[in-house]
């Protein structure tokens, strides 16, 4: 990358900062692709950018949410520092125009991870020249438009009210949850769950408690309905025709469960079964 005025110009109106050390810029955007060792390329900084960027989520997250857990607040962080979501920072920014790559990248339509990686590294080239504040400043710019519909829209999920909406509407019955097996000491126990709907056993998950196995349960077997695919954080529910209703039903169920009415379906032990 050739860092003369116009083009450092050009990031710093890009990012909204301007750069005491102007060759973070160039370390920023430079592709292992294009670099003659790795050292060179922006990957130590994609690391350390990584981190900050995760820190100041994080701080929001628990500033912002004063009653959520930390299970919810993690599905919320992890979804917005997702690389799926710093690709489409990094577009927002309009970062991608100004990586350096090699010939194999050049004149192809640039892959997510690497205009991720691009908005992770100048996230750390900010707050090596200049600090947390103007890092900070430079993060919440492009997340903090996604908190509040992130929050709304599900990515702290509750599989349960989902999987008890599209049972309902296949006329199944209602889930419930089977404790398969426990494991640890009393303050320390993790839990094997899975759903049981009418005489079908679906696949068991272990977690560290028992509603964090409950909520894995029901997505591995919204997975096996064919109503949810992708990996977490990135879980997509496939509702299909019955969108509009399913959602509102759902989000029904999800504020009742959450301002403490009787969660939609409760939990057996296997010697019960």
């Amino acid at each position: 990358m050739i860092l003369d005025n116009a083009v450092r110009e050009s990031v710093q109106s890009a990012v909204g900062y301007v750069f005491a050390e102007p060759q973070l810029i160039v370390r920023a955007f430079t592709h292992a692709s294009l670099a003659n060792h790795r050292i060179d390329s922006n990957e130590r900084l994609e690391l350390l950018g990584d981190s900050v960027l995760g820190f100041v989520v994080c701080e929001h997250l628990y500033e912002r949410y004063k009653e959520a857990d930390e299970g919810e607040l993690t599905k919320i962080k992890s979804f917005l520092v997702s690389r799926r979501m710093c690709a489409d920072y990094a577009a927002e920014a309009g970062l991608v125009k100004f990586l350096a790559l090699g010939k194999g990248l050049s004149g192809v339509a640039i892959p997510s991870s690497i205009a991720a990686a691009a908005f992770e590294a100048i996230i750390a080239a900010i707050y090596l020249d200049g600090g947390m504040d103007p890092a900070r400043k430079f993060v919440m710019r492009y997340v903090e438009p996604y908190v509040d519909s992130t929050e709304r829209m599900g990515h702290q999920m509750n599989y349960k009210s989902v999987l008890q909406q599209v049972t309902q509407s296949k006329e199944m019955g209602s889930p419930n949850y089977l404790v398969i097996d426990q494991r640890g000491p009393d303050h320390e126990k993790s839990f094997e769950i899975c759903v049981v709907v009418g005489k079908h056993r679906f696949a068991s998950s272990w977690a560290g408690n028992k509603k964090d196995a409950e909520q894995a349960a029901a997505l591995l077997a919204l997975r096996e309905l064919g109503h949810a695919s992708g990996e977490e954080p990135e879980v997509q529910i496939l509702w299909g025709r019955t969108a509009p209703a399913q959602v509102e039903s759902a989000t029904a169920i999800e504020s009742e469960t959450r301002s403490g009415v009787d969660d939609p379906s409760t939990t057996a032990s296997a010697s019960d079964a």
